[in-house]
């Protein structure tokens, strides 16, 4: 029901703001938000078949935003995340070493962590926040950034005007790798957590 009603106000947003509705949905979507570009590109690219949008001017728009959200996000991570994560991060089972070992992991693979990072479900979602804490070079994260989203907007964007009145069949098909990559991510999180209370275990012995 949520869901639905997600999709109900992207679609009426997009078709009565335009442009700027797409533009502050890809924002949106960069950031920590449940706005799934599975289903914000393909009806933009329904919306270019009725000839309400041109189709690279929807593609730079949906890019552009992506960016701007992905900056937003980034900058939270420089200003808020390190202190957050001090913090409060003891009751995520985060600790400042493994703020440490982020800030090694992009210092050595950002850049491929970025760019592959937005073809990933929920990750894409979440990245820019460590790569800020982490102080990625501002200028590698806006180039990859800007060519991984551009990329899955333009395939998504294309998708949608080839399906035209069936541009949601792609939202239903991704759900069902969302769902998927989210279960394998819960068990990864599991064993991290297991693991955790191992080695803890093993120092107070």
């Amino acid at each position: 029901m949520i869901v639905e009603k997600i999709v109900e106000y992207i679609t009426i947003g997009m078709s009565s703001a335009g442009y700027s509705g797409l533009f502050i949905l890809m924002a949106l979507e960069s950031m920590i938000a449940p706005v799934p570009s599975e289903v914000i590109m393909p009806f933009a690219g329904y919306l270019v078949l009725q000839g309400r949008f041109n189709f690279w001017i929807a593609f730079l728009v949906s890019s552009l935003g992506s960016i701007f959200g992905s900056l937003l996000s980034y900058y939270i991570g420089i200003y808020g995340g390190r202190p957050l994560v001090l913090k409060f991060g003891k009751y995520l089972l985060l600790e400042e070493e493994h703020l440490e070992w982020t800030e090694k992991w992009f210092r050595k693979r950002g850049d491929k962590t970025i760019f592959i990072s937005r073809f990933v479900p929920v990750v894409r979602h979440l990245i820019s926040i460590p790569a800020g804490i982490a102080k990625m070079p501002i200028r590698k994260f806006i180039i990859y950034t800007f060519i991984g989203a551009s990329m899955w907007n333009f395939i998504l964007l294309y998708a949608g005007l080839k399906l035209g009145s069936h541009w949601n069949k792609i939202y239903d098909f991704s759900k069902e790798l969302d769902i998927t990559f989210v279960a394998v991510v819960i068990l990864f999180l599991a064993y991290f957590i297991w693991k955790h209370h191992q080695r803890k275990n093993e120092k107070n012995k």
